[in-house]
């Protein structure tokens, strides 16, 4: 067969790949601009946003505009990058552009995604997957591992998407302590699912094979939850690519969700959430009001006798985060929190150099009331609460190429290990 015609039937399959994307969806980033915004200072803060009043907009941020980290990531229509630039060098402010065209990236992404070709039936984990390839893989992977893994219903989504739990279970006579880690909270994040089940297929794979493995799985049971807000993930990969929040309906039409990390029953709606429906950062009707968190919460509830720690991943900043999240003083735990950080920060560096931060939520990355670890902690009792913000530092952003996944999902499996016999460690 022709060389050149084998070429062209390969792009073509590409381009097809990505095209079964409606174009609104591919179209919808074009001509978008993200902007590093050094912000030392309150003053820097409150500059942006009389610059969001000058130029009539909503500034859709990456991270929150705060002076912990001193680099705010925000991003703009590029028909407006004149203007904001002016502005910026008006107020001497220091900014540089962090992604040019953000809808180039998402395009990027995807080709990349497209181009991993499974072979057989084989789960590829470098590879980004659908919601329903990701419920085939949790049912394949019970068929695969039937004496470890179970998988049982913890709630049901705004739009009826139910949501399943696998439990990593090595069969004991005694009742196991549990460690409970899930991912996909925040829709638009795609590396959290992506290395929450690739973490539950090495625990698996590895048990009996890698020590610690095999110490971890004898001593504890794992509830691995890689999807934790179905109906945001699902619309972050057939209508808008970067949503955060849930799908739900609220007061305002044409306004949907809450944010699904602002909704716990844990100083709900101070400061660092919002009220208005519209925010990516709307704290909900309710505590509890989004029936997903209402599940899971209601499950843990039940099970904090057993639960000793709960993970929750994000991204991105690279970050091993412990409560509080809606003020800046440290819990009583916080010691021996932290040192669990920073096994798990050490542990993760090794394998590929990568630097993370640790420290609690609110003096580490900003404040955030209502969150779900400041509620595990606070209300289930569950000490070795973590949030973690996982690849990269803002160079993609939310768009962390496939080719990240792995090198990710080693290097934050082998923190999880680390952390685990730390955990263990001190419950004896």
């Amino acid at each position: 067969m022709n060389l050149n015609f084998l070429k062209l039937a390969f792009i073509l399959g590409i381009v097809g790949s990505i095209y079964s994307f409606d174009q609104e969806y591919l179209s919808k980033y074009r001509h978008h601009t993200v902007y590093q915004i050094l912000t030392e200072s309150e003053k820097d803060v409150e500059f942006l946003t009389v610059i969001e009043k000058k130029l009539g907009i909503k500034f859709d941020y990456w991270n929150e505009a705060n002076t912990l980290n001193k680099w705010t990531h925000l991003m703009i229509k590029s028909e407006l990058n004149s203007d904001f630039e002016e502005m910026m060098r008006s107020l001497k402010m220091s900014y540089s552009v962090l992604i040019e065209d953000v809808g180039s990236y998402i395009e990027k992404q995807l080709i990349s995604n497209s181009k991993i070709n499974e072979v057989g039936n084989d789960f590829d984990y470098g590879k980004y997957h659908t919601l329903d390839e990701i419920s085939k893989w949790m049912n394949d992977t019970q068929a695969a591992f039937p004496k470890l893994v179970s998988i049982f219903n913890v709630s049901r989504s705004y739009e009826g998407k139910v949501i399943n739990v696998m439990k990593i279970s090595v069969p004991s006579s005694l009742k196991k302590p549990a460690i409970w880690f899930d991912g996909g909270i925040h829709a638009r994040e795609w590396i959290s699912p992506a290395t929450v089940l690739y973490m539950a297929h090495l625990f698996l794979s590895n048990y009996s094979i890698d020590p610690d493995v095999t110490k971890i799985l004898d001593n504890f049971d794992l509830y691995v939850l890689p999807v934790f807000n179905p109906d945001g993930y699902d619309y972050t990969w057939k209508k808008d690519r970067l949503w955060r929040k849930t799908r739900s309906k609220t007061k305002i039409p044409g306004c949907y969700g809450a944010d699904p990390n602002r909704n716990w029953d844990e100083h709900f709606c101070e400061n660092g959430a919002s009220k208005d429906p519209c925010s990516d950062t709307y704290c909900g009707m309710s505590p509890f009001s989004e029936i997903e968190i209402r599940g899971v919460a209601n499950f843990i509830s039940k099970n904090n006798d057993s639960i000793v720690s709960y993970l929750n991943f994000h991204s991105y900043s690279q970050l091993w985060m412990t409560p509080w999240g809606y003020t800046t003083k440290k819990p009583r735990d916080f010691e021996i929190q932290d040192n669990g950080s920073a096994a798990a920060v050490n542990a993760l560096s090794k394998l590929y150099g990568t630097k993370y931060q640790h420290g609690n939520i609110a003096s580490t990355i900003y404040v955030a009331s209502g969150s779900s670890v400041d509620w595990t902690y606070d209300t289930a009792k569950i000490v070795y609460s973590y949030a973690v913000e996982l690849r990269d530092q803002g160079k993609y952003g939310f768009l962390l190429p496939p080719d990240q996944i792995i090198p990710t999902g080693l290097e934050t499996f082998e923190a999880m290990k680390a952390l685990a016999i730390y955990i263990l460690k001190q419950l004896k």
